[in-house]
């Protein structure tokens, strides 16, 4: 096994923020990075399963993509211009439009809020608010939809909650899809208060869901399940609110994560990956009938991101004009699958759950999951934990991974998930 040598960080650890995470799972200094792999100033090279938290689907540095930037950059062409109209902009909305929501037969309006996934939340929590003019919004258990205060309110996880330091209101939790392993029927206590005028319950504005909860442990939810959610928030006139920032843009194989489900939500979030490169942007996509905004009433000074617009356009460009990408997410997504499942099948208190290229490894014992982690760094991989407890080795490679890089990246969680729990066997 490779020794990580000791970086510098003394100014890292003077002058930046103990809020700082990522760096203490991974304590290295990383200075460049393609496709699917990251080096850092020692020259190591990592396998990286994390894919800037989703944000980075199409691979580090694109070439094509890559190209695109230059050439727009060295055109003198527009970098801000908040929600003027641009070339770019023009030229992403016509792609989007062609590539994307003609070919789904979906009619959105098309809103870009600042240009991070907490800034699409809060534009679509905004919205349905206004719409409707009621003020709850129902969520779910395990749900994760941002860091600021609006998108706090509908995300679960306990500690980032108390980073609030206020009172987290008019948001209720509801049970995700197989919260209790099967043994309540979907939507029956929702549905009861709902049409009962003696449980308490306002009725909300909008319900907002992810399909696939990544940071809440890959927990999926079932096409079936999700079709009764919209068949419930349709009969009910309550908006449904999908938060696809992590999971779409081909994440678990079509381009937006609902699409397995056949419904068509009434509002979606989309962040991270949509830029293409890594760049900031979001979007907030809307029914026409809910576009009740008033020039200039929910604004960003950095809500046009124009970079942005041409390689998001690049990308939609090269991967989504024909299926052989999705096609390719779901065959690679088998491949993880049945590593996972090999490691479950030889180890105790193992699971695996996923939907393409989103993959998760579940652990009766949190602090395996976080072991795991860190020896499969020292072994070159890049892989983060998630779920309440931080039980889940949760897998998010580049979907432009090739095969050989994928088993190789996979050879080493086996290797590091084989360590760890023969030493567990050993203590024990």
């Amino acid at each position: 096994m490779t020794t990580v040598l000791s970086p510098d960080t003394t100014i890292f650890d003077q002058r930046e923020s103990e809020v700082r995470s990522y760096s203490r799972s991974w304590p290295t200094v990383f200075t460049r990075a393609r496709g699917t792999w990251i080096q850092d100033e020692t020259g190591r090279d990592y396998v990286d399963f994390f894919a800037g938290a989703g944000a980075l689907n199409y691979g580090h540095n694109n070439p094509v993509l890559k190209r695109a930037l230059i050439d727009y950059l060295e055109s003198d062409g527009i970098t801000h211009g908040l929600d003027m109209h641009t070339t770019a902009k023009r030229r992403f909305l016509e792609t989007f439009d062609d590539l994307i929501l003609t070919p789904r037969r979906l009619d959105y309006k098309v809103q870009f809020p600042g240009p991070t996934g907490t800034n699409a939340v809060e534009a679509a929590l905004k919205l349905a608010r206004k719409v409707t003019g009621r003020e709850s919004i129902v969520n779910f258990t395990n749900a994760f939809h941002g860091m600021t205060l609006g998108s706090l309110s509908v995300t679960g996880n306990s500690m980032k909650r108390a980073g609030a330091g206020i009172p987290l209101v008019h948001s209720t939790p509801m049970p995700f899809d197989n919260y209790f392993d099967g043994e309540t029927p979907d939507f029956h206590w929702f549905e009861r208060v709902l049409d009962d005028s003696g449980s308490g319950l306002n009725r909300p504005a909008a319900v907002i869901v992810e399909t696939v909860q990544g940071e809440g442990g890959v927990n999926i939810a079932r096409p079936e399940w999700l079709r009764a959610l919209a068949d419930l928030c349709s009969t009910r006139d309550i908006l449904l609110i999908v938060d696809d920032v992590q999971m779409g843009c081909g994440r678990t194989g079509p381009f937006f994560s609902f699409e397995v489900a056949g419904i068509t939500p009434d509002i979606v979030t989309l962040s991270k990956s949509i830029g293409g490169y890594g760049l900031p942007m979001a979007l907030t996509l809307f029914k026409p009938a809910l576009d009740v905004w008033s020039p200039g009433e929910h604004n960003g000074t950095f809500r046009g991101n124009n970079p942005a617009f041409v390689t998001a356009t690049a990308a939609l460009e090269q991967y989504w004009a024909d299926d052989i990408l999705a096609k390719s997410v779901r065959a690679k997504g088998a491949q993880v699958h049945t590593a996972l499942a090999d490691l479950s099948a030889r180890f105790e208190g193992l699971d695996t759950r996923g939907r393409g290229l989103v993959q998760g490894l579940v652990f009766e014992r949190p602090e395996q999951a976080e072991a795991v982690c860190r020896t499969a760094f020292e072994r070159g991989l890049l892989a983060e934990t998630s779920g309440p407890s931080d039980e889940v080795v949760k897998l998010l490679p580049p979907l432009t991974i090739s095969t050989d890089e994928l088993e190789l990246g996979l050879g080493i969680l086996t290797e590091s998930v084989t360590a760890v729990c023969r030493e567990q066997e050993l203590r024990a």
